[in-house]
């Protein structure tokens, strides 16, 4: 059985996110990165519009980039430089229409290349997904707020 860890995503006032836990207390969204270590690779799954590129601009940013995060549609993967000379690969897989425009994109290095990978529209590409892919799933809560459930 799947361990699954749940999370609310609140917009603040200044629209940056803030990630509570279970008892509804403030944690780093930095969390599902120690939570889920030492998976690299994360497959969001989420409707359109629920915010999958903001977490994941909020999530690059708590990493220390500096780099303008956004979403890649139409360069299929964009790359963010960390501190510690690491990067992180962000691919939105929404315009792919089989796996085989991944493979040739070369999909498979950036997966297997030992950098963090955040993944939009990851259904796509999931039968060359990593066996410890962390799948996290966001819901749009009818208070507008999101539920974030890390698989």
């Amino acid at each position: 059985m799947t361990n699954m860890n749940y999370y609310t995503i609140k917009q603040l006032s200044n629209n940056r996110l803030q990630l509570l836990d279970a008892n509804n207390l403030p944690v780093p969204l930095t969390t599902i990165l120690e939570i889920t270590q030492p998976a690299r690779v994360y497959a969001f799954r989420a409707p359109m519009g629920a915010g999958k590129t903001t977490f994941i601009s909020e999530l690059c940013q708590a990493m220390g980039t500096k780099d303008v995060v956004n979403s890649p549609t139409f360069a299929i993967v964009n790359v963010y430089d960390l501190p510690n000379h690491e990067e992180i690969y962000h691919f939105d897989c929404y315009r792919l229409k089989n796996l085989s425009e991944a493979i040739n994109l070369g999909a498979e290095e950036y997966l297997y290349s030992g950098n963090y990978c955040f993944i939009e529209w990851p259904e796509v590409i999931e039968s060359i997904l990593p066996e410890d892919t962390t799948f996290v799933t966001i819901r749009v809560l009818e208070n507008g707020d999101r539920q974030l459930c890390i698989e």
